[in-house]
């Protein structure tokens, strides 16, 4: 598993680290898991069944995002406890929004347990952008004091860039293999 970083503009005041790592990649799945430690910390937004929505970083989110080599553009893939999801495409840094066509709804669990909580996401294959990539894997943690924080595998330097910015291309610190036949 990679070490996330909370940001430092927004420290957790619970949460003692957070991991994240690929489980997985299939034909058909691309599987990933969050660790938070510890367990118990975390506001959990409402169920709300496997349909997309927006605005998912409002509240506690895990969010993937993929940029193929040698391109500005990019996709964003929020998954939330609740089981709702987003799925975005960016044409270069937060500029040419649109939603990102996925055909089959990311399946996401969480367990919750005193010693930390497991968030596993499963993204269809086909939804991921083709060829290798540099990835970025986020999390926005609401804990239940109401303290947000802004976990990534790295951070633009916080001189330049004062707030969190998952956009950021500091954030993209992550690699991810081309899957197979594509």
């Amino acid at each position: 598993m990679s070490q996330l970083i909370a940001h430092p503009a927004s420290p957790p005041v619970c949460i003692a680290s957070v991991e994240a790592r690929i489980t997985g990649m299939t034909p058909n799945w691309l599987s990933l898991r969050w660790k938070v430690t510890p367990g118990g910390t975390l506001r959990l937004p409402p169920f709300a069944g496997r349909r997309r929505r927006d605005e998912l970083w409002r509240t506690t989110c895990f969010e993937l995002f993929v940029r193929p080599d040698g391109e500005e553009a990019y996709s964003e893939f929020n998954l939330s406890p609740s089981e709702a999801w987003a799925a975005y495409d960016f044409d270069s840094y937060r500029a040419g929004m649109h939603e990102r066509e996925v055909d089959q709804a990311p399946v996401c669990s969480l367990r919750n347990g005193s010693s930390f909580t497991l968030f596993d996401a499963h993204i269809p294959a086909e939804a991921i952008p083709a060829g290798p990539s540099t990835i970025g894997l986020n999390a926005v943690l609401e804990e239940y004091c109401g303290t947000k924080s802004f976990w990534a595998l790295a951070h633009p330097d916080p001189s330049s860039q004062p707030d969190p910015d998952f956009h950021d291309a500091a954030c993209f610190a992550g690699r991810l293999a081309a899957p197979d036949g594509r």
